[in-house]
């Protein structure tokens, strides 16, 4: 049994996306960061600059004198990384993406376009294109007694076989100021997780997570960021 990839991430926004070639999971691409990016950056264009040990930065892309990035880690064409980001190795981002003042990344990726922009924490962990954390969301990567993280979905745990997994957020999704996603965490595509939040396993989707517990259907009217709710059936 595994989650699909389509059904998360749409691979043709990553340039790096043959770290997913071969996988079931997603989350498995989490335990060869290393070794895939030291490989990959021997392909990158001409218009990538190494601007450290083992760190690559594509054309356009601006760094504040304050942030601090470690290697290795690739860094993708017109991105911004903010005052005192704290890049911590392992992390390939994507094109166009967003890295806020405070905001500290750990072995993790970030698809193209996805804003994470103030206050968050995220480790091993992938963003899917244009996802969006609020001001203080953490991904959660550890559980507090030290074992595996396993994945809700689908009424079944799944074994990652992982110690360290915080979070699969699809495309488009959107997660609420300062709301946490505990280990092992999964938001579909356009899913939405209101502020203050503790989230854990599987949010379908197209749903809306609300702060009490209540998941309900996300439905488009034609105005274009129009939503209805109606609950979701069985939650």
């Amino acid at each position: 049994m595994g989650i699909s990839l389509e059904e998360l991430l749409t691979l043709s926004e990553l340039d790096a996306q043959a770290i997913f070639d071969g996988v079931k999971n997603p989350w498995e691409v989490l335990t060869k960061m290393e070794s895939f990016i030291l490989a990959y950056a021997k392909t990158l264009p001409d218009d990538y600059e190494k601007i450290g040990e083992d760190i690559w930065v594509g054309k356009g892309t601006t760094i504040e004198k304050s942030a601090l990035i470690k290697g290795p880690a690739i860094i993708g064409y017109n991105c911004e990384i903010r005052h005192s980001a704290y890049i911590r190795g392992n992390v390939i981002i994507g094109n166009d993406a967003v890295v806020g003042n405070s905001t500290e990344l750990k072995n993790c990726i970030l698809f193209n376009r996805v804003q994470v922009p103030h206050f968050n924490y995220v480790s091993d962990s992938i963003l899917g294109f244009k996802a969006h954390l609020g001001a203080g969301v953490i991904t959660s990567n550890l559980k507090s007694d030290g074992s595996l993280v396993t994945v809700k979905y689908d009424s079944k745990n799944i074994e990652t076989g992982l110690r360290k997994f915080g979070a699969i957020i699809g495309d488009h999704a959107e997660v609420g100021c300062n709301s946490v996603l505990n280990p092992g965490t999964i938001l579909g595509k356009n899913s939405i997780v209101y502020p203050l939040c503790s989230v854990r396993g599987y949010v379908p989707e197209n749903c809306i997570l609300k702060n009490n517990g209540e998941m309900v259907e996300r439905k488009y009217n034609e105005a274009p960021f129009e939503v209805q709710n109606r609950k979701v059936v069985g939650t």
